[in-house]
């Protein structure tokens, strides 16, 4: 099993009362320490422009802009985003910017892409707000799109929701036959089956039954569109708040609600805050994660992507993480 881990950017309440004009440098040390060692595979931001569980006027740093900087200040660890909404910049762009960021960083980008979903974000930028078919139908095209671009160099392509003509993509990405797709989304009927046709990578719940379920739903549609199901990484995204004890656990968890609730209102911060009390869900003792892990390891998952609402202020849960649970897994 590898693993990933989030950069705290803003978009979960996770840079409060961090001066703004401090947080790249909050970032960025982060970004330096997991690069510097051998335990992380790779590291993650959210495409998005507001913050959750609400929108709030706290800072939400923008993914892209983010990759370009940590490709010219990491060195080894890969860079993705979790997931990039296709609808939020046209796809002929977006593979040159793509492209441009995988050569800064001498070829480390992974393309996380999904269909967008966050409503209030999307109308606000002036998006209007699709419905769900017509997402999935432009996430479809935009692959195709930047496939086509990075492989060839050139793009022409006339669909439904996107044309380009002759867009010319150069340089192309250092890696050989473009970026590695990450396809996100567990919509049974669509995005698995757009995952089956084009990704490398999947993302999808980390809850062991509804993983198995996805698993064996993309395994039916590669069956149909012809690929082949074991060639693709199956991942899933957890939220790590590890304590040496429960108690150290809750503590942690009561912290977190307490740097958020002043914004979002109590009830939200409680609903955010239960979706991560549990070890499915990634919070827990060493000993409960490594239990969990193992079972979504059994299942096919192959790569998880870690979480840490604590990340800006304490880095002692990654330690922990790093120390009692990644060995177990290797």
């Amino acid at each position: 099993m590898r693993f990933g881990l989030f950069i705290p950017q803003g978009w979960r309440l996770d840079l409060v009362g961090i001066d703004p004009r401090d947080q790249w440098r909050v970032m960025s040390d982060l970004a330096t320490y997991v690069d510097a060692g051998d335990a992380w595979d790779s590291l993650w931001v959210y495409d998005h422009f507001h913050t959750v569980p609400v929108p709030t006027d706290e800072a939400t740093h923008e993914a892209w802009s983010l990759m370009s900087a940590y490709a010219a200040t990491t060195s080894r660890i890969k860079l993705g985003q979790m997931c990039t909404a296709m609808s939020y910049r046209n796809p002929a762009y977006l593979a040159k910017v793509a492209a441009t960021a995988d050569v800064i960083s001498g070829g480390r980008i992974q393309m996380g892409i999904g269909g967008g979903w966050y409503e209030h974000e999307w109308r606000a930028y002036g998006y209007g707000f699709p419905s769900a078919g017509t997402r999935l139908a432009r996430l479809d095209e935009g692959v195709q799109i930047m496939r086509d671009a990075w492989r060839d160099g050139v793009v022409s392509f006339d669909g439904k929701h996107y044309q380009v003509d002759g867009a010319i993509v150069a340089p192309r990405p250092l890696q050989d036959g473009g970026l590695p797709l990450w396809i996100a989304g567990g919509g049974e009927k669509v995005t698995l089956r757009i995952a089956a046709k084009y990704a490398q990578y999947t993302n999808f719940t980390s809850e062991p039954d509804g993983f198995e379920h996805k698993s064996r739903v993309l395994a039916e549609h590669c069956k149909d569109v012809g690929t082949d199901f074991d060639a693709i990484v199956r991942s899933a995204n957890i939220n790590a708040v590890v304590g040496t004890s429960e108690a150290d656990v809750e503590d942690r968890l009561a912290r977190v609600r307490s740097r958020i609730s002043d914004l979002t209102g109590e009830a939200a911060a409680d609903a955010m805050l239960n979706a991560m009390n549990s070890p499915q869900a990634g919070s827990g003792t060493p000993e409960q994660l490594v239990e969990s892990l193992q079972r979504l390891r059994d299942l096919g998952c192959e790569y998880v992507i870690c979480y840490f609402p604590e990340a800006a202020y304490d880095r002692s849960s990654i330690e922990l993480f790093e120390r009692e649970i990644m060995p177990a897994l290797a």
